[in-house]
Parts: C-alpha cells; sequence; structure tokens
C-alpha cells in the first residue's frame, strides 16, 4: 500500500524558514520521481516541486523558485522541502507524492498522506 507521512509544518513569521518531511513506503521509491504540492484554503492544488528518481534534475513552480529547494534520500526513502523566506501566500496544507503531475487540481486521497500545515503569519 502507497503511504506518505509528511511532517514539519508549523507556524513561522514572514521571512522565516521551515523545513517539510516526507517519509513514503509501499513502492519501489527510487523509481519514482517526487513531487510537493500545496493546497491553500479555496484554491486548487499546485505541484511547486519535483525531483528525479536518482534526485539529479529538479524544477519549481515559478512562485518557489529560488526561495524553495527540494532534496531527497533514496536510502532512507526520504523528500524534503527546504523553505526559505517565507510569505503569508505561502500559507498551505503541503503534501508529498509520486509521479507528480500539474494537472492535479485536488490535493489529498487515495495514496496521499494527510499533509503539513504550514501557516506564515502576517
Amino acid at each position: 500500500q502507497v503511504q506518505m507521512v509528511e511532517s514539519g509544518g508549523g507556524l513561522v513569521q514572514p521571512g522565516g524558514s521551515l523545513r517539510l518531511s516526507c517519509a513514503a513506503s509501499g513502492f519501489t521509491f527510487s523509481s519514482f520521481a517526487m513531487g510537493w504540492y500545496r493546497q491553500a484554503p479555496g484554491k486548487e492544488c499546485e505541484l511547486i516541486a519535483t525531483i528525479t528518481g536518482a534526485g539529479d534534475s529538479t524544477h519549481y513552480a515559478d512562485s518557489v523558485k529560488g526561495r524553495f529547494t527540494i532534496s531527497r534520500d533514496n536510502a532512507k526513502n526520504m523528500v524534503y522541502l527546504q523553505m526559505n523566506n517565507l510569505k503569508p501566500v505561502d500559507t498551505a496544507v503541503y503534501y508529498c507524492n509520486g509521479d507528480p503531475s500539474s494537472t492535479i487540481i485536488h490535493c489529498g486521497g487515495r495514496n496521499w498522506g494527510q499533509g503539513a500545515q504550514v501557516t506564515v503569519s502576517s
């Protein structure tokens, strides 16, 4: 059974930093690209960062480029998201998952974790 467990969320001030972790299981981790998504209240799911299976290539949405960094540790089946210079608009629930797709409208559901709440105060 595919399972994702996100952790590391919390409340931070604008300009602050936070590091999210994702523990994945139920599939051959290194064979799949991974992605981080976020969904704010009233908004669609947004794919914000991706990383190839080997970790040799990354891509970012314009909204987070230059501020967020995705990484992975295949020996530990872990994916990370380092978030710097956080802004109030970054407030959302953050999810990780494999085989990332920018066409996903709703985060969560089957084969998704519960996500990590990130709140950036004004």
